[in-house]
């Protein structure tokens, strides 16, 4: 098992954000987590890497825990997060924002500029831009830097948190194509995502939080054909 999260209770100050929740992933799989606004499912990804600590519960990773330890260790343990929000650092460059990522090789220059070459590969358009100010590109190219920026450090859990929010659906295809590109490289993912239908697609198994808490799980198939998923995120 990959990550195990282990009946995991997290707090805003004196309000519960996250109630007994637990789940796993497999190595190799491409796991989501479908609810609606303020269900919990980015306090969840912030618990698993580190920016919200739990009162309750654990995260195992690889089997080692990692729900006390600071987030730039959970980094280096090899997990990252992709925040809903983006956070590039607009003035400057493409590359400079990609080379950021890399820092937990310091100064491997060999194997930054290795990673940057995949990231090309993946994101062609961000070598097409790669001297452009990242405060200038779309929205979608500013979520393909973010995603880019987290496959620098080479982690084996990549969590993203809503990475078609505010996309055009062409753009929204691009970056669910990739999803699958880089999972086919053996980079295991954790998706949050209210596009319940293009994520069930994408995943092989789901969860359905509601108010901080897991309500359902299954394969996606499974979810896909359940009347309530249906009603309540696939609007049939």
């Amino acid at each position: 098992m990959l990550l195990q999260v282990k009946n995991i209770e997290s707090f805003y100050g004196l309000s519960k954000a996250l109630s007994d929740v637990s789940l796993s992933i497999e190595e190799g799989e491409i796991v989501c987590v479908l609810g609606a606004n303020g269900a919990g499912k980015s306090t969840l990804l912030k618990t698993i890497a580190g920016q919200v600590k739990p009162r309750n519960g654990q995260v195992v990773f690889r089997g080692k825990r990692i729900d006390q330890i600071e987030p730039h260790r959970i980094v280096r343990e090899g997990v990252t997060l992709c925040p809903e929000d983006k956070k590039i650092f607009p003035q400057m460059s493409v590359f400079k924002n990609l080379y950021l990522g890399a820092w937990i090789y310091g100064k491997d220059k060999v194997r930054i500029e290795a990673n940057i070459v995949d990231v090309y590969n993946l994101f062609p358009v961000l070598k097409e831009r790669k001297n452009q100010d990242a405060g200038t590109l779309s929205g979608g190219e500013q979520q393909m830097l973010v995603i880019g920026r987290s496959l620098m450090s080479n982690p084996w859990l990549l969590m993203l948190d809503e990475p078609s929010l505010g996309l055009a659906p062409l753009m929204v295809e691009r970056i669910f194509e990739v999803i699958r590109q880089i999972n086919a490289r053996r980079t295991t993912i954790l998706l949050v995502e209210q596009n319940a239908s293009i994520a069930l697609n994408v995943a092989n198994r789901g969860y359905i939080m509601e108010a901080g808490r897991i309500t359902m799980e299954g394969a996606s198939y499974e979810l896909l054909n359940n009347e309530k998923v249906k009603k309540a995120y696939l609007g049939f």
